[in-house]
């Protein structure tokens, strides 16, 4: 009995024919394609039809591609912000030095400015730091004996007068600010020239104008300048302004408070004045005046002769009558001794005295 597969697995030409057949008719497309261009529209269609298989096929490769990416980034995003924030600091630091730069050159400069205002020679300081008694307003600048700062030279800065020199080491200085109260400057008002002397009202940072009568001539607004008069601040130096006025007819004196227009506590450069202002040598001293003396002239003494001295002429005695007999209120002091009665009394006769000449 002869053996036959099933019709399931019946198998029809051989493989080799098959080959040979569909290899003819893949050469026969390739070159219909290639002259004729006529698969083209197939070939879309054909490509249009199987892309959601491709996408689908493609989706484990593409999430697998996709996370290692995502961590990848984050990573690199990581690594980059921190780089950025270290060169937004150094970035920030250098702006914030380069602001700084640009303030202290803009200051220098208005002090280069108010230097060539300055009738005297100026030296240029820095502020290092404020005075340990925080009761007193005070501070300590980077020159000193060696540079030529003495005690009672002003400072100033390029908006106006900032205090005065008071204790002077080899290499730094004490500044005292004019708000110590300790503080006293001769100022006048710039508007109408009343003079008067600014008080420091201490931790406050205010001036005090003191002894103003009520009615006195000032007004909320007013600027206050160095009068000159006490020969260390140069006459014209902007001072203060004046802020509150308070005039009470009850009172005595009026109230005047003041605002130093120096920047007392935001500058970090100042000026010292290194002279004094020239004042004019003074007067002679005026010689005593003459003691008054009467219109009337003179009149020479007159030598008037003296009479001479005698003794008082005594009543007539008796021979028996002795001196030791009167009463002792009648025996004058200068009397002559007795004369014994043996012997007879003379009498005395008194010359005429000569007239005073007229």
């Amino acid at each position: 009995m002869e053996y036959s597969p099933p019709p399931l697995f019946k198998q029809g030409a051989p493989a080799r024919v098959k080959v040979t057949v569909f290899a003819l008719i893949s050469i026969v497309l390739l070159l219909v394609d290639a002259r004729m261009h006529t698969l083209a529209v197939v070939r879309q269609v054909a490509g249009a039809a199987l892309y959601p298989l491709q996408m689908a096929a493609l989706m484990p490769r593409e999430a697998v591609a996709t996370m290692g990416g995502y961590f990848s980034s984050l990573s690199a995003l990581q690594k980059e912000v921190r780089e950025l924030k270290s060169q937004q600091a150094a970035t920030a630091q250098a702006m914030q030095e380069a602001r700084m730069q640009m303030a202290e050159n803009a200051h220098l400069r208005k002090l280069m400015g108010a230097r060539e205002h300055v009738p005297v020679k100026s030296l240029l300081s820095e502020i290092l730091y404020d005075a340990r008694d925080p009761s007193a307003r005070k501070i300590v600048l980077d020159r000193g004996s060696r540079n030529g700062v003495a005690l009672g030279l002003p400072v100033i800065d390029n908006a106006g007068v900032v205090g005065q020199v008071t204790r002077v080491f080899p290499f730094t200085s004490e500044v005292t600010l004019l708000t110590d109260k300790e503080q006293a400057i001769p100022v006048q008002v710039l508007r109408n020239g009343l003079r008067s002397v600014a008080y420091g009202r201490g931790q406050a940072g205010t001036l005090d104008l003191r002894f103003i009568a009520p009615n006195a001539d000032i007004q909320v607004g007013d600027v206050l300048i160095t009068s000159g008069l006490d020969g260390v601040y140069p006459a014209g130096l902007a001072v203060a302004k004046v802020v509150q006025v308070e005039n009470s007819a009850a009172g005595a004196f009026g109230r005047v408070i003041c605002q130093p227009l120096a920047g007392l506590d935001r500058n970090r450069h100042l000026l010292i004045l290194m002279s004094l202002p020239e004042l004019p040598p003074r007067p002679p001293a005026e010689p005593p005046a003459p003691a008054k003396r009467s219109a009337l002239p003179k009149m020479a003494p007159l030598d008037t002769p003296r009479a001479p001295q005698l003794p008082p002429q005594l009543p007539p005695q008796l021979p028996s009558q002795l001196p030791s007999q009167l009463p002792p209120a009648q025996k004058p002091a200068g009397a002559p001794a007795a004369v014994p009665a043996t012997q007879p009394v003379a009498p005395v006769t008194q010359p005429a005295a000569a007239a005073p000449a007229r």
